[in-house]
């Protein structure tokens, strides 16, 4: 990996960086929230055998707005697990197209999933689903898994065009 595609944006877009950042801020809120209230309850439980109500389907709802909360931070700063094991001693050409590769399956994925999220928000919406013990609109956690994804797809398409030009150029010099 090389320096020039471990920032998401060209120069003068520094207002990516700074969504992610606000968008993993808003994912250790939530997180913090959800350990403070598991905290409060296994306290509850164990003390005065008075557990907070839901506290499970709490912190399964804003599980999945923490993940995708921090997932565009750590696509924006390339912080994703790879595996280089065979392509460390590959040319930088090859890494590049494989570089190339990986963000475009990534960022396919992610529009997939995007999209699969926003329908099924929306279906759940329709559909009045609420969770069983507290009563909560189901649909609140797709709707709020939204901004995360599309920040990523965002990233993805980013990178890739970076990537793009950081491959005509190797082609160039070769």
């Amino acid at each position: 990996m090389n320096a020039e595609t471990t920032t998401p944006a060209a120069p003068g877009a520094d207002w990516l960086l700074r969504l992610c950042d606000a968008s993993a801020a808003v994912g250790a809120l939530v997180l913090l929230g959800i350990a403070v209230m598991t905290t409060v309850s296994v306290i509850g439980r164990a003390f005065f055998a008075h557990p907070i109500l839901g506290d499970v389907e709490l912190v399964q709802l804003g599980g999945a707005v923490v993940v995708a909360s921090f997932l565009p931070y750590t696509q924006a700063r390339r912080a994703n697990i790879i595996v280089d094991f065979f392509t460390s001693g590959a040319r930088e050409r090859t890494q590049r197209w494989m570089d190339l590769g990986g963000t475009l399956l990534y960022t396919g994925v992610l529009a997939l999933v995007l999209w699969r999220v926003a329908v099924g928000g929306i279906d759940i919406h329709a559909a009045g689903e609420r969770s069983m013990l507290m009563d909560l609109p189901l649909w609140l956690p797709y709707l709020l898994m939204l901004p995360g994804l599309a920040l990523c797809v965002l990233i993805g398409l980013v990178q890739l065009g970076r990537e793009w030009r950081a491959l005509g150029q190797t082609q160039e010099r070769a």
